[in-house]
């Protein structure tokens, strides 16, 4: 039985010519380089909010220029017809290497996130090649969300989704915690 690529949940990055990840991330958002370096990408979980904000308007900047969040969203993720994007959110994504910066896309169809940089991943033959780090989650997949917070920082707040295979996923570092939470709310139980 052949399965649709909207079926499965997908964190990438995967080097397979069946999901076509493209090599040249450059496409999806500028280099902070070619806009003079006038603000840092990197935005960081610690108290410094000075280097949040440069971050965060920096990626703004980023996002502006290609058009749009939502051209964004569909230059990065399939986006079938009649699929609308419901709200995008700066966050992290918690990996075994540590959080990566990127953009988390709540849509009527699925949850998508992607690295505001991209990472080097060796080839199969020995290559080093770059890409963006991507998960996309059905939200069909989706078993439950549950939210959490720091112990000792109540005001850090992680969102998990957990999917019907048992994958979780956490996401922290939320601009607006409770707005995106409640967009990832109203997306599962409308699907």
């Amino acid at each position: 039985m052949k399965t649709s690529l909207q079926e499965l949940v997908l964190g990438i990055p995967i080097n397979s010519a069946a999901y076509q990840v493209d090599r040249s991330p450059k496409g999806y958002l500028p280099d902070p380089a070619s806009q003079c370096n006038i603000l840092s990408l990197k935005v960081r979980l610690g108290p410094k909010i000075t280097e949040t904000v440069k971050g965060k308007l920096s990626l703004g900047a980023r996002i502006l220029k290609v058009g749009g969040v939502k051209k964004v969203f569909k230059r990065l993720f399939n986006v079938r017809e009649g699929e609308k994007l419901l709200k995008a959110s700066q966050c992290y994504l918690s990996t075994t290497a540590g959080p990566i910066a990127g953009l988390l896309f709540i849509s009527t169809d699925k949850i998508a996130f992607c690295s505001d940089r991209s990472i080097k991943i060796s080839s199969p033959n020995g290559e080093v090649i770059r890409i963006h780090y991507k998960v996309m989650i059905p939200l069909s997949k989706i078993k439950r969300v549950n939210q959490s917070e720091n112990v000792k920082k109540p005001s850090e707040k992680y969102m998990e989704i957990v999917t019907v295979d048992n994958f979780d996923f956490w996401f922290m570092g939320f601009l607006n915690y409770l707005k995106a939470f409640k967009y990832l709310q109203e997306a599962i139980s409308q699907a």
